[in-house]
């Protein structure tokens, strides 16, 4: 099974429907899993007033500062409650799990496959926000849901996190294709840092830049394929 998570102002149903994965996905026998964004519905005090915080905006983190922290649990709810309760469910080979995402999500791929060690066997991203502690969505988002000491806000960066490992986490390498004409690359993505730290511990890491190529969901369903193939490859290989 793959976990699919979304970007920013995304839902569970943005992947499902602009993605493109699903023939390949059901060629490779790949179960798929799209979570939400973030908790809905919660009726917390300016949840909806901004598009990259709060209602779809969950950065994949548990919240400690009120009031995010009763509510935006996206960590505990994927790794504790909804994988447990879907790999019980549909009878999902755990040793064959992987997980990728897209911007907001791509941040969240790579941060929970190097936050829970053994879970995922394997991991890439779509034009991921690699540095959130150096990005503005990243640094506005830490602030309130983890409060101002920065310091704890780089257990959820993902460049900051593969320069902690004594050794190559994934050794048979993670994917991340990124699109030349992104408007947010330089401000926000900057996958260079996390390609710096994974040369720093020795991780193979394949990072492709396509020229052209904006954002958007016609880039994530060109590229598509080759993380399906990506991942059945190295489950294969395990």
């Amino acid at each position: 099974m793959l976990m699919f998570l979304a970007g920013l102002t995304c839902t569970e149903e943005t992947f499902t429907v602009k993605g493109g994965a699903q023939r390949v996905a059901a060629d490779l026998g790949i179960a798929l899993l799209m979570p939400d964004t973030s908790p809905r519905g919660a009726g917390v005090a300016g949840e909806a007033d901004d598009w990259d915080f709060g209602v779809g905006a969950g950065f994949y983190i548990d919240a400690t500062r009120a009031p995010w922290s009763t509510h935006w649990r996206m960590e505990s709810y994927l790794m504790r409650e909804l994988l447990p309760l879907v790999i019980d469910a549909f009878g999902v080979d755990a040793s064959r799990l992987g997980i990728f995402g897209h911007s907001m999500g791509g941040h969240g791929a790579l941060t929970l496959a190097l936050k829970h060690p053994g879970r995922f066997a394997s991991v890439s991203a779509f034009a991921p926000v690699a540095a959130p502690t150096r990005a503005p969505w990243g640094r506005k988002a830490f602030a309130r849901y983890l409060g101002d000491d920065e310091r704890g806000w780089l257990d959820h960066d993902a460049s900051e996190l593969m320069a902690r490992q004594n050794a190559p986490p994934y050794a048979r390498g993670i994917l991340i294709d990124q699109g030349g004409a992104d408007k947010f690359l330089t401000e926000q993505l900057d996958p260079e840092a996390f390609d710096a730290a994974c040369r720093e511990v020795g991780q193979p890491l394949t990072l492709r830049v396509h020229e052209g190529y904006d954002h958007g969901y016609h880039f994530i369903s060109t590229v598509v394929e080759d993380h399906l193939r990506f991942h059945h490859a190295q489950w294969q290989s395990s």
